[in-house]
């Protein structure tokens, strides 16, 4: 198999699992018994365990553990879908321990834990269906394994604690004590099993306390830039500092001398790495390497070159519209007021807390990742590829995450350079681990938009038309082209789509008009938590603020003139306002400001109360949130998601990444500055469920944190704030 030049991974024949994963949720096989693959933490004697089904394993001493198919880095998915399986279980919570099961092992079962990518918040709402009726089935056939054993019928049993009683005999077993006779049992029709009713859950829906917390404060946990192997490499990797440059030359006689060097390899046209003993020493090697680049033209290329490119966008004649009802540009131009706007937001990084790392092992007959992956089906895809060896004959562990928020979903670069490199030393594990300068230069960044807009206002101060033109890159472009459907591409206009289900616009008006046109620059980007939710919550909800202001209403009640249709929206919106006092008295010189959006099935709103004083110091007090995903799993990890989006999207009011001579600029937290934690403000979160869908959590409220922040303080300086970072404006973070 060969790797297109976007980087993405093409069709792989039988290998079409990655492709088909959409279908897995459409009938899930259980009851399968192969043995697990080599490595793999499930890989116990039959004695100490019975499978019951794919994702429950019972201990003699009671203790399920449950099967965990999805990445966890941090958001608490793990805990999440072993409540869902547990609840329909009926076990004993205190005795659930969790296991990762691998791409490998998946594919092995026909995919029976079906699809394994974290993203898009879907790790929950896409799978809460099939995996509640794998606990479900594997609690049906521990009760008629009791019943044959009691040789009564098991409508007659009851369960709970993992306790299966006969009231009528006063008998009693446990899960343990039946699980092998379980095992033997044909697994129920999945289709036929009727699920709980959410109000009466007694685990799922419960604020317990994470599975996944205790080996990360007593320093247990092993994340994948931490792994050690027997004989373990390192190799420190350095890439062309321009974005389609090339490596012209390097002297590796300079460094092979140094203490622990092994070996300077070419990785690819534009990448060197350099193997040692220690990374550290392989670092301070790839530091003296004398390296040459063939910068190529996009040298050239600045951040102000880029601006230009995005701005040409604004009034081009290439833009395609998703929403165009009525007339919006004859409905302003003959409005008693008009206002238009020009909002611009750079290009950010991921920042996550453990660099771009793997640990890869090859042998002739033999590809094994180690890697904090959000996508291990796409990981084990790109080692087959990358290493010339059937999937069969390829497994990838995926460890937990020092943070993803889209960074480690879709291109598999990591996994291509870590192979190219362990080529070199058959049987050796070789641990590859990004520097902060090589992350932060080399990263898929949250695409840099513009975006103008444009309104009037009749003499009565009602909406007369609203025009919204967003110019920038797009992430399709990059990383997935045959999404792209007659040169339109709608995922830019995610938040501000037509269609009801998980990103649709908050207003309806006669007169409503949104577009895009395509400005792509030499920069790959990629989703960035909210992707492109938490840009266009900005451009509509500040520039709300300023029609608002023009046709001289509060911002709530102007918002909510324009939301009759669209109850979700709106039921959000006044449970944050609401919670938050809107319209009550502040202390002096706290203003508040206001937005609502949707994306990824779920309806959040946010009020931010805010100061700024003479010398351009914004303090963030208090920011209230309202959000309705349709059901909870677990309402603690829900408002730890909501406070973890306030951080994230906070630190994009300080940071930006820039360009200059065709090379990023930020290059390490000297020069991009994340959020500290005394800025952080009081958070509070109301959970408006309705509990008649499933949306999802980790990314819907981040498109509102910051234009709520700045819409306050448009409220307290009189000024709209239409580009970011603030420092831009004279203002700054405190």
């Amino acid at each position: 198999m060969k790797t297109t030049s976007s980087g993405k991974t093409p069709n792989l024949s039988r290998r079409k699992f990655i492709i088909s994963s959409a279908a897995a949720g459409g009938g899930l096989t259980l009851g399968f018994h192969l043995p697990f693959g080599i490595g793999s933490a499930a890989a116990q004697s039959a004695a100490d365990v019975t499978e019951i089904n794919a994702w429950v394993v019972v201990k003699p001493d009671d203790t399920c553990v449950i099967r965990i198919a999805r990445a966890e880095m941090g958001q608490g998915t793990l805990t999440g879908l072993a409540q869902l399986v547990a609840e329909e279980l009926e076990c004993d919570w205190k005795k659930v321990t969790t296991e990762s099961i691998t791409a490998g092992q998946n594919l092995a079962r026909k995919r029976v834990w079906g699809d394994m990518s974290t993203a898009g918040s879907r790790g929950i709402r896409t799978s809460h269906d099939y995996v509640r009726r794998g606990g479900a089935a594997a609690r049906m056939m521990l009760m008629q394994a009791a019943a044959d054993q009691w040789k009564v019928p098991v409508a007659e049993l009851q369960v709970a604690n993992s306790v299966i009683t006969h009231a009528a005999s006063s008998r009693s077993t446990t899960y343990g004590q039946v699980a092998s006779a379980a095992a033997k049992l044909t697994t129920p029709d999945l289709k036929s099993i009727k699920l709980k009713d959410a109000k009466n859950w007694k685990i799922a829906g419960k604020p317990v306390r994470r599975l996944d917390t205790a080996d990360k404060l007593n320093g247990q946990k092993v994340y994948a830039i931490d792994l050690k192997l027997p004989g373990m490499l390192n190799a420190a990797v350095r890439d062309c500092p321009v974005f389609g440059g090339k490596l012209a030359s390097y002297d590796e006689s300079k460094i092979l001398a140094m203490p622990g060097v092994k070996r300077v390899i070419k990785v690819n046209d534009s990448t060197v790495a350099v193997v040692a003993d220690t990374w550290w020493r392989a670092k301070k090697a790839l530091d003296a390497l004398p390296i040459v680049w063939d910068e190529g033209p996009n040298a050239n290329v600045t951040s102000a070159s880029i601006a230009e490119h995005l701005k040409s966008g604004l009034t081009s004649d290439d833009a395609f519209a998703d929403i165009n009802t009525g007339d919006a540009v004859k409905a302003i131009a003959g409005a008693a007021k008009k206002v238009e706007a020009v909002y611009s937001l750079p290009f950010v990084s991921h920042t996550t807390m453990e660099t771009m790392n793997c640990t890869v092992k090859l042998t002739a007959d033999r590809a094994e990742v180690w890697i904090p992956t959000q996508n291990p089906e796409a990981s084990l895809a790109a080692l087959s590829s990358a290493s010339g060896l059937p999937l069969e004959k390829c497994e990838v562990y995926k460890h937990d995450l020092g943070g993803g928020f889209g960074r480690r979903i879709g291109n598999q670069d990591v996994v291509r350079q870590g192979v190219t490199i362990a080529k070199q030393f058959p049987g050796v594990p070789v641990k590859m681990i990004w520097s902060r300068e090589e992350d932060q230069a080399h990263d898929f960044y949250r695409p840099i938009a513009q975006c103008r807009l444009a309104a009037g206002v009749d003499a009565n101060g009602n909406l007369a038309g609203l025009l919204v033109r967003v110019s920038g890159q797009s992430i399709n472009a990059f990383a997935n082209p045959a999404a792209i459907k007659d040169g339109k591409d709608k995922r830019q206009l995610q938040g501000l789509w037509p269609e009801p289900g998980d990103a649709q616009i908050g207003y309806t008006h006669p007169n409503l008009r949104t577009e895009y046109a395509m400005r792509n620059t030499h920069l790959p980007v990629g989703p960035w938590r909210g992707v492109n939710t938490n840009q266009n919550g900005i451009f509509l909800e500040c520039f709300m603020d300023e029609v608002a202001k023009l046709a001289g209403k509060d911002p709530l009640e102007f918002r909510r003139a324009l939301m009759a249709e669209r109850p979700k929206h709106l039921g959000v919106l006044n449970a944050a306002a609401e919670r938050a006092g809107w319209g009550k008295p502040l202390p002096p010189g706290v203003h508040r400001g206001i937005a609502q959006f949707m994306g990824y099935g779920s309806y959040s709103a946010a009020v931010a109360e805010v100061s700024v004083s003479a010398k351009g110091e914004v303090k963030v007090h208090r920011m209230v949130f309202a959000l309705n995903c349709g059901n909870v799993v677990n309402p603690d990890q829900t408002t730890a998601q909501i406070e973890g989006s306030v951080a994230y999207g906070m630190t994009t009011l300080h940071s930006e990444i820039s360009v200059d001579a065709g090379k990023v600029v930020e290059t390490n937290f000297h020069n991009y500055r994340v959020m500290k934690i005394a800025e952080m403000p009081k958070v509070e979160t109301v959970l408006a469920l309705t509990h008649d869908f499933w949306g999802g959590v980790g990314e819907p409220t981040i498109c509102v944190v910051v234009p709520a922040i700045l819409n306050a303080i448009y409220a307290a300086t009189g000024k709209p704030v239409r580009s970011l970072p603030l420092g831009k404006q004279g203002m700054t973070l405190v």
